[in-house]
C-alpha cells in the first residue's frame, strides 16, 4: 500500500487529487494539510511513503518544507513530490536543489497521475530527458568543474557512467540495457553512486550530475 500525504492551500485542488487516488486499490491517502508547516508535522506523524506538496503555500512554503523533510533522518524513507502550476520553473529547480524525487504539473492526465505516484513510490526520480535538458539550459548555467569538491572523483567509472545515464532520464533496465549489465548490476551502480555523493535519491543523482559540471562536459 502507497501511502500520501496531500499539502496544498487550495481545498478543491486536494480533492481532486484525492479523489483520484481513493479509488485505487494500492493507495492511500493518510491525511491532508493546507500549508508547509501543518505538512511537515503530518509527515513526521504519518510517515507517508509520498508527499505531494504544492511550492507556493501560506506559513512554510513548499520548498522550505520539502529542504526539512529531506534533512529530517527520521523521514528519510518520505519521498516528496512537488506539484506545480507552471512546468519546469525556478521554484521547481530550488524545490529538486532542498531534496524533491521530482515534480508533476496540476493539469497532469489522470493516468498518468497515478503512474506518476507509483513511479515516486519505488524511488525512481520523475524527471524526463526533457527535463533534465531544461534544467542544465536554464538553471546550471555555470557549473563546478567536473568532479572538484562534488564527490565525483570517488565513483568507478562505471559508477560515473551510471549517474550520467540517470540524469539522462534513464530507468535501471534502460540503463542495464546500455552498459550491457544486468538490471540488478545497474541498481547497484546506481545505489552505491548515491551513497558516496550522499544523494537522497535518483533526482538529487541528476542535479549533482548538471550542477559538478559532468554531464555539460559530456554534451561537449
Amino acid at each position: 500500500m502507497i501511502r500520501v500525504l496531500l499539502v496544498d492551500d487550495q481545498p478543491l485542488i486536494r480533492s481532486g487529487f484525492r479523489a483520484l487516488l481513493d479509488i485505487e486499490d494500492d493507495i492511500e491517502v493518510v491525511a491532508e494539510a493546507a500549508d508547509g508547516s501543518q505538512g511537515l508535522e503530518l509527515a513526521r506523524l504519518h510517515l507517508p511513503d509520498i508527499v505531494l506538496i504544492d511550492v507556493q503555500m501560506p506559513v512554510l512554503d513548499g520548498i522550505e518544507a520539502t529542504r526539512r523533510i529531506a534533512a529530517d533522518p527520521a523521514l528519510a524513507g518520505v519521498h516528496v513530490v512537488v506539484l506545480t502550476n507552471y512546468g519546469l520553473d525556478e521554484y521547481v529547480f530550488n524545490a529538486l536543489r532542498a531534496g524533491a524525487a521530482g515534480f508533476l504539473v496540476k493539469d497532469i492526465q489522470p493516468e498518468d497521475f497515478l503512474h506518476s505516484v507509483r513511479v515516486a513510490a519505488r524511488g525512481d526520480a520523475l524527471l524526463a530527458p526533457s527535463i533534465t535538458r531544461r534544467l542544465i539550459d536554464r538553471f546550471v548555467s555555470r557549473p563546478l568543474n567536473a568532479g572538484t569538491g562534488t564527490g565525483l572523483e570517488r565513483l568507478t567509472n562505471r559508477e560515473r557512467e551510471a549517474v550520467v545515464l540517470v540524469a539522462q532520464g534513464l530507468s535501471n533496465d534502460e540503463i542495464a540495457e546500455h552498459m550491457v549489465i544486468s538490471p540488478l548490476t545497474a541498481k547497484t551502480h546506481v545505489n552505491r553512486a548515491m551513497t558516496k555523493l550522499h544523494a537522497r535519491d535518483r533526482a538529487q543523482l541528476v542535479v549533482l550530475a548538471y550542477e559538478s559540471g559532468l554531464m555539460a562536459s559530456r554534451d561537449r
